[in-house]
């Protein structure tokens, strides 16, 4: 990446899956790139396992590809457009890519549930506007991530329903660790609150947030 000044910022908005992060993103009106397109793809030798061997780890940070993600977000600061590959999570592939383009948008959100590993990267590169876990009721969060994922098919009914008890019981956990990598624990009232002092703290370059 060039040395060119950045002219937009990232929200990172992270939070365990099912916490509302896409629909809290979609109601910002701001751009949004979706983190979850940056998972390794089911064939990766270096994909993390289930200790039970119950298959790949989908939710360990080893499952996702975090450099690429850096890159595009960089990339997205610095000249407002990257390439970004489309990942289909019910075969775990790759299945395409498209452009995105942010226009004269000083901010942006990304969003993903392995946001925060990547804070400490993005704020050394000058283009970290806020990082923030949506956060909830773990039985809420259980039940609105079983019906997205059993709605869009992501994968077999059984492997859901161990996936979502695991992520239940594990919750706080996750939450408790993500805040620790500097991302702001919050629910979708504040959350939105930041996003919007987070436009209005960057230069007048473009359009402001809308929040």
């Amino acid at each position: 990446m060039t040395s060119q000044p950045p002219s937009a910022r990232v929200v990172l908005l992270s939070g365990p899956s099912g916490s509302g992060k896409s629909s809290l993103a979609t109601r910002t009106g701001l751009p949004v790139l979706n983190l979850d397109d940056f998972y390794k793809e089911g064939g990766d030798p270096t994909l993390p396992q289930l200790p039970d061997g119950g298959g790949a780890d989908w939710d360990s940070p080893l499952s996702w590809d975090a450099d690429a993600a850096v890159a595009a977000i960089e990339e997205l600061c610095r000249t407002s457009g990257t390439t970004v590959p489309l990942y289909d999570i019910a075969t775990s592939a790759r299945v395409g890519e498209e452009a995105l383009d942010i226009g004269r948008s000083p901010l942006f959100i990304a969003e993903g549930i392995f946001a925060a590993d990547i804070v400490g990267r993005c704020a050394d590169l000058g283009v970290l506007a806020d990082a923030i876990c949506l956060r909830g009721r773990p039985s809420t969060t259980f039940r609105r991530r079983l019906l997205r994922d059993l709605r869009e098919g992501r994968k077999p009914a059984l492997y859901l329903l161990r996936r979502g008890w695991r992520l239940m019981r594990a919750e706080r956990g996750i939450v408790a660790r993500q805040t620790a990598l500097g991302a702001y624990a919050c629910g979708k009232d504040v959350a939105l609150g930041r996003i919007a002092a987070a436009g209005e703290r960057i230069p007048a370059s473009g359009q402001k947030a809308s929040v």
